[in-house]
């Protein structure tokens, strides 16, 4: 078992930047692809980054490669989202979550533990 706690979200404007962090509690932790995805209000949720369990592997979305970077630290069970750049479509709530596999990590398909998620809002 595996339980994901989100943190760092919060209000910033447009062109500014957000650290998100995700802790994760349980030894195999490094066991596992770490995704973030993120839902706005009314719209489905949707795929930002992943990395694999070593890091050597990362995806990100169109919209937001080179701009966000996803990193892990293995040791200290945290996955980190940091966040630049960011625009107002970049508001959401943010969804860290853990996988067992990296194939398909794109998709919320192969992610069995998700977090509770932490309110990112950029304002124009």
């Amino acid at each position: 078992q595996v339980q994901l706690v989100e943190s760092g979200g919060g209000l910033v404007q447009a062109g500014g930047s957000l650290r998100l962090s995700c802790v994760a509690s349980g030894r195999t932790f490094h066991n596992y692809a770490m995704g973030w995805f993120r839902q706005d209000l009314g719209k489905e949720r949707e795929f930002v980054a992943v990395i694999s369990w070593s890091g050597s592997n990362t995806l990100y979305a169109d919209s937001v490669k080179g701009r966000f970077t996803v990193s892990r630290d293995n040791a200290k069970n945290t996955v980190s989202l940091q966040m630049n750049s960011l625009k107002p479509e970049d508001t959401a709530v943010y969804y860290c979550a853990g996988s067992l596999s990296f194939r398909d990590a794109i998709t919320e398909r192969p992610y069995m533990y998700w977090g509770q998620g932490t309110q990112v809002s950029v304002s124009s």
